[in-house]
């Protein structure tokens, strides 16, 4: 494991994965489990469908976003951003490194009424993470949980701990897939000044109307 790898085993500012209730739930959600790539998908599903997806969540207020803040939230909800910094603070937490990604999407499911609002179907900034398992760096989506892909008929992502799962469906009825129109890279924590920099310039109007919590 060379040092670039190993660096995203440490703790930082949001995945603060040597929290002592992130690592509890961690050490919780694998109990019993020895392998790493199974340790992986059990956090996965875990955090997939134990907190809700809700994309009207937006905030830049740093301690909004710090993965043990997200797991003491009474109400077991995030947005795809939240859901991948509480992910990666566990992945870190059981000895597995881990890293942030994010890109522009379009077909983000679960935010029509949001696209509405914004005049668009541009998701800036949804965020997904990467484990790195058996020498390679795997992506997945957290996001959305099972309930919420039941509800609006679409197929929910799956993960095997090998092969990279990001491509959600759009719909059942052949509506097709999210597509990625640009990838911001990875981090080894969330970039929020980059995060602000991206949200004021496509979405000017949500900071006028105080939309985004901090603003």
């Amino acid at each position: 494991m060379n040092s670039s790898v190993r660096h995203c085993l440490e703790s930082a500012f949001f995945i603060d994965s040597d929290h002592p209730s992130v690592i509890d739930f961690a050490k919780k959600s694998t109990q019993g489990i020895i392998d790493e790539k199974e340790k992986a998908i059990a956090l996965y599903y875990t955090v997939r469908d134990m907190f809700h997806y809700n994309p009207y969540g937006v905030s830049i207020v740093p301690d909004y976003s710090v993965a043990s803040n997200i797991l003491a939230r009474e109400k077991k909800e995030g947005h795809c951003i939240d859901k991948g910094i509480l992910l990666a603070a566990c992945g870190r937490a059981v000895g597995i490194p881990t890293r942030l990604q994010f890109a522009n999407v379009r077909n983000h499911i679960g935010t029509s009424n949001l696209e509405k609002h914004l005049g668009t179907n541009l998701m800036v900034f949804h965020g997904f993470m990467e484990f790195y398992l058996n020498k390679k760096w795997v992506k997945c989506t957290p996001a959305f949980n099972k309930e919420l892909c039941e509800k609006l008929n679409v197929a929910t992502l799956e993960f095997d701990g090998e092969n990279d799962s990001i491509f959600q469906e759009y719909d059942g009825n052949g509506g097709g897939y999210m597509t990625y129109e640009n990838y911001y890279g990875a981090f080894h924590d969330f970039p929020l000044d980059l995060f602000e920099r991206e949200m004021r310039t496509y979405y000017p109007q949500l900071f006028e109307t105080k939309y985004v919590l901090g603003s």
